[in-house]
């Protein structure tokens, strides 16, 4: 178990700027007096694991392991709670792309044709747009053909790697249509990996939330997680002892975490079946 005088963070390491990152937070954290350390996982399943194993106090988690997290407390009879979010976590949007010149307009003429996805636990690149394509009635796998791009599994698709080769997929005929978060087919379009009006958008998933740092309910009210939320919401972009590492985590504040935004993913996640196992296992090993 951990000390419970210092508050240990739970990250996963999905870049090498993570731990640029949270040096950063750490010094600016004890410096305004909270006794602050960190851990970085290789994956989302060994952080909720170790968060529900006590050894870390709060989870930066994806939105995966925010509902893994969520389902193994209502196994074990305990409750998690969402503290945190960026200002950027709320209100995302995933789309299906096309090439520009080609004949397909909505998603229901994506029937018999070839979608590439990103990796298998990336909710913004697989599972969201996929169960949206299920709502449509168009079945992954039987309906059309499901490329995937299985980069870095485990981190739940916390980088563009594997949306970045389903886009090249699509521009190389290898694939009829491409599925990525909103921000990164604006992003590839700046960084050359398409050309600007090379791809055209036909469909766009609900909206939904991102990452959040998961706190157990009952550590929520204990004074050095407040202090941490505290100082959290009360960071300012104009500051220039935060603002880089803002910009690196890619937020201009944070706000209160909510719940109701995880809806989309919830429905994928129950269509697909894929935290089934792992929640299983997890609950018995309490």
């Amino acid at each position: 178990m951990q000390d419970k005088q210092t508050l240990i963070l739970g990250a996963v390491a999905y870049d090498p700027k993570v731990v640029a990152i949270w040096d950063g937070f750490r010094a600016y954290f004890i410096g305004h007096g909270l006794d602050f350390d960190y851990v970085l996982f290789s994956n989302y399943e060994r952080q909720v694991r170790a968060h529900f194993d006590g050894l870390i106090t709060v989870a930066w988690n994806s939105p995966l392991a925010w509902l893994q997290s969520e389902s193994i407390a209502a196994a074990t009879g305990r409750k998690v709670q969402a503290l945190c979010m960026r200002d950027t976590d709320r209100d995302l949007v995933s789309v299906i792309v096309v090439r520009s010149g080609d004949s397909i307009h909505t998603a229901a003429e994506l029937k018999g044709r070839r979608v590439a996805v990103g990796a298998a636990d990336s909710p913004q690149a697989t599972l969201i747009p996929l169960n949206f394509l299920a709502e449509q009635g168009l079945k992954p796998g039987a309906d059309f053909e499901v490329i995937r791009f299985d980069l870095l599994y485990g981190k739940h698709g916390d980088h563009v790697g594997g949306e970045r080769e389903a886009m090249r997929a699509l521009l190389s005929n290898q694939a009829d249509a491409a599925c990525v978060i909103e921000s990164n087919h604006r992003l590839f379009q700046r960084d050359g990996t398409a050309a600007p009006g090379a791809t055209r958008v036909v469909a766009r998933t609900p909206a939904y939330d991102h990452c959040n740092f998961t706190v157990m309910a009952e550590d929520a009210e204990s004074a050095p997680v407040r202090r941490f939320a505290q100082l959290l919401l009360g960071m300012r972009h104009d500051d220039e002892r935060v603002r880089a590492l803002l910009d690196m985590e890619g937020l201009t504040r944070w706000m209160p975490g909510r719940t109701s935004g995880y809806a989309p993913l919830r429905a994928a996640v129950e269509r697909f079946g894929v935290i089934d196992e792992f929640v299983r296992q997890a609950a018995r090993r309490k």
